[in-house]
């Protein structure tokens, strides 16, 4: 087993906590999902979300998917002057057998453009 790590995003419809928490979990399941991950592979997690987004924790969408064993944090992400607004992004850290080239980075909704290289 290798210790490899998953990079994702999803870009949230407002500063809301059902939206917030929604995107969040749209995002966690479709890394996990793509990537055949259980909980059991998940070493950490690693949130940030634009300073637009205060409203919930993404991370308290992952503890209600089931993550209560798994380290989590969220922080902010950079205040870049004409990045894209409210993105939820996260960084998983996850022990798999597959090499990196097999791992599937996930952009949902308009985070799709912030990786167009790999944009599902």
């Amino acid at each position: 087993m290798a210790v490899r790590a998953v990079r994702g995003a999803v870009q949230i419809g407002g500063n809301d906590r059902d939206d917030i928490l929604a995107g969040t979990t749209e995002l966690v399941t479709e890394v996990m999902g793509r990537n055949e991950l259980s909980t059991d592979d998940v070493i950490s997690v690693l949130f940030t979300a634009t300073p637009d987004l205060t409203a919930e924790f993404p991370a308290l969408a992952a503890r209600k998917l089931g993550f209560q064993e798994v380290p989590l944090l969220c922080a902010a992400e950079i205040d870049v002057p004409g990045a894209m607004p409210r993105v939820v992004r996260l960084m998983m850290h996850v022990e798999t057998s597959k090499p990196r080239s097999a791992l599937q980075h996930v952009y949902l909704r308009g985070a799709a453009a912030l990786r167009l290289d790999i944009a599902q």
